[in-house]
């Protein structure tokens, strides 16, 4: 990789004066920096780089004496080309922008830190002044930016509705038992209310479980997990909602099945996600929950009859966020997260999920549980 060179004292022999020294550190030190660093004179041209700055540009060569205009090629937002000259010149103060993309020739692209300084060059030489570029590639940084600014406007926004919800149904309560004390209405205003605490209580969970999660946090700990008795438990546990929406809720075992040796809380999760989601987008029909012994593991499936999944939707539902446009989905509550954490808690069991699916036609989720004894 080219980098700018020290010249070499003439006195041979001699101890090189005190200017080559303080330039011979100064490079030293240009050059360790993991930030790009880009010297240029009052004609912004390159009178100093360092190994940093051309990995960054994506260049093998040297740029001494090249002007920036040729070596940086700057977009904004808008994707419009910025005059980085321009930039350079009008800069009276040390400046930082955030808002930058560089572009290759090869239309690949990254977002770019930029700082400028107006400095004096030549190492302490009157008259020579310039600037002093810092580049940065902070792709990742807008990208965790970018996800934390929608995190936090998809759960704000969905935290709005159901606590709106719960509050003026706990006031119609309020204001009936006060005025007219008609037990029902009562009774049936708590109830829906209360229906909104518990979707709270699940965001909350989801949101506690993604954040252990991508921090490290989660730990598996195996166990023997009897699969007979746990999907008939979960059975048991949707019934009633299954029974609410008149739909049948079916299990389908074999006969055959064995101890399973994985982590029950995170199965059980998994298991709950996909079950939660059938019920909640089939109207009539069914939910069957089968499992099935498998070569090294246990093979498990939650099939439904309801609104089912398109083609282009069936490769995104696993995404953080991602909600279907069908007008069916948008009418449930839903943060986009579910599924995202479910397949977060299948990575650590070493799980694989499959989907097949047709809109209208229903969904049928197989997951491979491995087993880890």
């Amino acid at each position: 990789m080219a980098k700018p060179q020290i010249k070499a004292d003439k006195n041979s022999g001699s101890m090189p004066p005190q200017s080559a020294i303080e330039h011979e550190r100064l490079t030293t030190l240009v050059n360790s920096m993991a930030d790009g660093v880009l010297a240029v004179d009052e004609k912004i041209r390159i009178v100093q780089y360092n190994g940093a700055a051309l990995n960054i540009l994506d260049i093998n060569s040297s740029i001494q004496g090249k002007s920036l205009s040729n070596v940086l090629k700057a977009y904004d937002n808008n994707n419009q080309p910025v005059d980085i000259v321009e930039l350079v010149r009008n800069t009276k103060v040390a400046t930082v922008n955030r808002d930058l993309q560089l572009h290759y020739g090869d239309e690949d692209k990254v977002n770019l830190y930029l700082s400028i300084a107006p400095v004096h060059l030549g190492f302490g030489q009157e008259g020579e002044r310039g600037f002093v570029l810092l580049i940065r590639d902070i792709t990742r940084e807008k990208s965790l930016e970018e996800e934390r600014d929608e995190f936090i406007s998809v759960v704000s926004h969905e935290l709005r509705t159901p606590i709106a919800i719960a509050e003026g149904n706990i006031s119609n309560a309020q204001f009936i038992a006060d005025k007219s004390a008609d037990i029902t209405q009562v009774k049936q205003a708590l109830v829906e209310a209360h229906h909104q605490i518990l979707f709270l209580a699940d965001m909350i969970n989801d949101l506690s479980t993604l954040s252990r999660a991508e921090r490290g946090k989660l730990a598996v700990e195996v166990e023997a997990i009897n699969v007979h008795d746990l999907l008939t438990e979960l059975g048991s546990n949707y019934k009633p909602e299954a029974e609410a929406k008149k739909l049948a809720l079916r299990l389908e075992l074999d006969p055959h099945l064995e101890l399973l040796h994985s982590s029950k809380l995170y199965v059980r999760e998994i298991l709950q996600n996909f079950i939660t989601n059938a019920i909640k987008y089939t109207e009539k029909g069914e939910v069957c929950i089968g499992a099935k012994k498998a070569k090294l593991g246990i093979s498990f499936t939650v099939k439904d009859s309801g609104i089912g999944i398109s083609k282009g939707d069936q490769e995104k539902i696993f995404d953080k966020f991602f909600r279907s446009e069908d007008y069916r989905t948008r009418s449930t509550n839903g943060t986009g997260l579910g599924l995202y954490v479910t397949m977060k808690l299948a990575r650590m069991l070493h799980a694989d999920i499959s989907v097949t699916s047709k809109l209208d036609h229903g969904s049928t989720f197989t997951i491979f549980v491995p087993d880890l004894k």
